[in-house]
């Protein structure tokens, strides 16, 4: 009997989708360690973590001598006297602490003009950075938008998430250029940061700039970082989020309270935004310690006022001094307690301090930061000994 014409084409291709689908599954067997063969640690690893590069800080490079490089508070917590002691018998430490931080909501509620409801408390300023790029992007798809030279950690956490970053520079003078953020902003840019004052700029960006970016139709989330506004005689962009509801504002007790050590950190922002951080984060966040220090600084600020005030003229005395040196090329005028100071074999430079016991950083490979080292303002005894080391090295490097 003779064979119907369709059934040798048809028998055909069923071995041929057979033999494919052997083939696709043999393959994802392999690769997922079936039939005895064991995955490696790499087979495991997301691909975006095997290719990040971590974030580096300060004190992966050094943890001793003068440390003018981290831009921390060099005269230590802004706790008055008695409150630095803490009695761990009355804190319970046995029970889990408020996960919603009330008390220290209240205090930073009356501090920066804003409702507690407003107000997100978090392991300093980055679990905020975060936790908003979790929330606002989808991996793979979405991406945030930075104006370097700026702080690192933004695109770490964007690397982290699988979220792509994309970059539009700030002008050699350091301001933000409001109409390239919006020509690369696309339907996926989720996020814009602007860090301000800029580390390592130094630079406030105006409130103007913000309403301009959200006003020019930027339609996603503009983050202002204000890890050192207290020291910029500047008002808060937390005056901005009642008048624009995809402003978030970032700041932090590591700097002008001098606690980096209990990391803690905040982020205000609509009650709705504020509400899905509250949603995302871990239940009990921010530990019972870190709490009760962050209380008793925020309840009486007159020592945090106090080295404020002193910081900011040891930063002009250090500045006029430094500017008063030949070998000085350019002191940036700044809004935080760190400046750049631009110097020629500005790395060698970093490089002898630090191995004489004075630390700054070495920022000469950011961009519009050439031959620049970024100077933490400290104590007194601290900036003179910073000047004497630094006219040393700068006579050493240059002896024949």
């Amino acid at each position: 009997m003779m064979q119907d014409k369709h059934v040798l084409p048809a028998v055909a291709t069923a071995v041929l989708v057979s033999a494919m689908v052997m083939t696709y599954v043999s393959a994802k067997s392999r690769r997922h360690g079936c039939k005895g063969e064991k995955r490696q640690l790499s087979d495991l690893v997301r691909s975006n973590i095997q290719d990040l590069t971590p974030y580096r800080c300060a004190r992966d490079d050094y943890s001793e001598g003068v440390l003018l490089d981290a831009n921390e508070n060099s005269y230590g917590p802004s706790l008055v006297a008695g409150q630095g002691t803490v009695d761990l018998e009355g804190l319970d430490l046995n029970r889990y602490p408020d996960p919603q931080q009330l008390e220290v909501k209240a205090l930073l509620a009356e501090m920066r003009g804003v409702r507690p409801e407003q107000i997100f408390v978090g392991v300093g300023s980055d679990e905020a950075i975060d936790l908003l790029i979790r929330i606002f992007c989808t991996p793979g798809e979405d991406s945030i938008i930075v104006t370097p030279p700026s702080y690192g950690m933004y695109k770490v956490c964007a690397k982290v998430n699988d979220v792509q970053t994309q970059q539009v520079p700030l002008t050699p003078d350091y301001d933000v250029v409001v109409s390239e953020v919006l020509r690369a902003a696309t339907p996926s840019s989720k996020l814009l940061f602007l860090c301000s004052p800029g580390n390592p700029t130094g630079k406030s960006i105006p409130a103007s700039v913000v309403r301009d970016i959200v006003g020019g139709g930027f339609d996603g989330i503009v983050v202002v970082d204000e890890a050192y506004v207290d020291f910029s005689g500047k008002d808060s962009a937390c005056s901005l989020i009642d008048e624009l509801d995809t402003v978030v504002v970032l700041q932090t007790l590591s700097k002008a309270f001098g606690l980096a050590a209990i990391r803690m950190g905040f982020a205000y922002a609509n009650e709705h935004i504020i509400q899905y951080m509250n949603n995302v984060k871990a239940p009990y966040n921010v530990n019972r310690l870190t709490q009760e220090v962050a209380v008793r600084a925020l309840k009486d600020r007159s020592l945090y006022e106090d080295r404020v005030t002193t910081i900011l003229d040891e930063r002009i005395r250090l500045q006029e001094a430094l500017r008063r040196y030949s070998f000085v090329k350019e002191v940036k005028e700044s809004d935080a307690n760190f400046f750049l100071v631009q110097v020629d074999h500005a790395q060698e430079i970093y490089k002898r301090m630090a191995n004489n016991g004075v630390v700054v950083r070495f920022r000469g490979n950011e961009l519009h930061c050439k031959d620049c080292l970024r100077v933490t303002v400290g104590t007194a005894a601290e900036n003179n000994r910073l000047l004497e080391l630094l006219e040393k090295t700068v006579a050493a490097i240059s002896a024949p």
